[in-house]
């Protein structure tokens, strides 16, 4: 039986039998710069992002607070905005009464998500309100290009949300392209390289150094060390660092080993995973954007490797590959301050552009969520399911 997703009305979103005039959703066309069509997998029609702003009653003013009971009312309600996510990808919201981080902590709160736990984080990002940290401190002129969070680690969040504070006023544009697509072009287009990845799944060797490795970039303590105190010898600091990446749930498909500098970790992970829901397979993945780090930024180039499964060196024609599709899929969202993007990443990539003026000029905020389930496994290898992270 073949899976599809089922094409969801891009009707007004409203509570249904209210008995007087409410807040509600209504969609809108962006340039086709920043908005396209999706191709197949995805049903003929859906474009991405989906684009919503809020529509009221007489033109009244709103805020945050209203706009808080109404995304929860519509979720509970049918589960709406999950739903769109899981058909579209991704959400821009425009036009929301958001100013600062704790109003989009209470937009991405009022979803109903459980708030995601970043375990190994590889960059630091300091707590700015409830579940709200920087999306990324890297310098200005770093390309971040597309991935999906945290495709070097097993746990990783299935929805993430980007407020935008302060939008530059060139570059510093966010991409979005499909994870279900890319696949299936790669499918068909380089289809041994998909073969070898189901078979062999990849390796991915992550290095963590006391000191952080680049601006912007975590320590290991931020990234294993929560339960660390200042008294702690080395050897219960290492005892504590180990039972945090024991929390994976991995077992023999993760290892460690400690050097002079740190720790390099080692996961054997799936790079192709499934959708709930649909059971569409999905290039759950960095890898181009590992790849095109490597060629911009030497100082990341040894940070994060991944190999296929068994160890062996991934082709760099297949890598570009990747990349070439990638730039025939995806738009580049030029951010308006108070914009919030909201990412299935189980099917859905994002990134960072580059943009000219100040550091200060571009401020976007970042929120992430687990969902009820964790993407599925594509074959049959036990390496091939991940699994939530033990509670800790």
């Amino acid at each position: 039986m073949t899976a599809s997703v089922t094409q969801l009305s891009l009707h007004t979103l409203k509570l249904d039998g209210a008995s007087s005039p409410v807040l509600a959703f209504e969609p809108f066309d962006l340039p086709a710069s920043n908005q396209r069509k999706l191709g197949p997998p995805h049903p003929r029609g859906t474009v991405s992002p989906l684009a919503l702003r809020p529509s009221v009653y007489n033109d009244a003013d709103i805020n945050i607070d209203q706009v808080v009971e109404t995304i929860k009312s519509l979720q509970e309600q049918d589960g709406v905005f999950t739903r769109k996510l899981a058909q579209h990808g991704t959400l821009l919201f425009r036009g929301l009464p958001i100013h600062n981080a704790e109003d989009f902590s209470k937009f991405a709160h009022a979803f109903g998500y459980k708030p995601h736990e970043i375990i190994g984080i590889v960059v630091n990002r300091p707590l700015l309100a409830p579940n709200v940290a920087p999306a990324n401190e890297s310098p200005k002129d770093v390309l971040i290009y597309n991935h999906n969070e945290s495709p070097q680690v097993p746990h990783a969040p299935e929805y993430i949300f980007f407020y935008s504070h302060k939008a530059p006023e060139k570059g510093g544009e966010t991409p979005i392209s499909s994870s279900l697509e890319l696949f299936y072009r790669a499918q068909r287009e380089i289809p041994e390289f998909i073969d070898e990845l189901a078979e062999k799944g990849i390796l991915s060797k992550v290095t963590y150094k006391v000191d952080k490795q680049y601006e912007g970039g975590s320590t290991l303590r931020q990234a294993f060390g929560k339960e660390i105190t200042d008294g702690d010898d080395e050897e219960i600091k290492r005892a504590k660092i180990e039972a945090q990446i024991q929390r994976y749930g991995r077992g023999k498909h993760t290892s460690w080993e400690w050097t002079d500098e740190g720790v390099v970790l080692t996961h054997r992970l799936p790079a192709i995973r499934t959708q709930p829901q649909t059971n569409l397979p999905t290039l759950f993945t960095g890898l181009a954007a590992y790849y095109k780090a490597s060629q911009v930024n030497s100082a990341k180039k040894n940070i994060t490797k991944q190999l296929y499964g068994d160890g062996t060196p991934i082709p760099e024609k297949y890598l570009a590959h990747l990349v070439k599709i990638t730039e025939e899929i995806r738009v580049l969202h030029k951010w308006q301050r108070g914009d919030v993007l909201v990412y299935d990443n189980i099917i859905a990539q994002h990134g960072r552009q580059p943009w000219e003026g100040e550091q200060s000029d571009r401020v976007v905020l970042a929120s992430l969520f687990d969902g009820e389930n964790v993407p599925g496994a594509y074959g049959f290898g036990e390496w091939a399911q991940v699994v939530q992270a033990l509670d800790g």
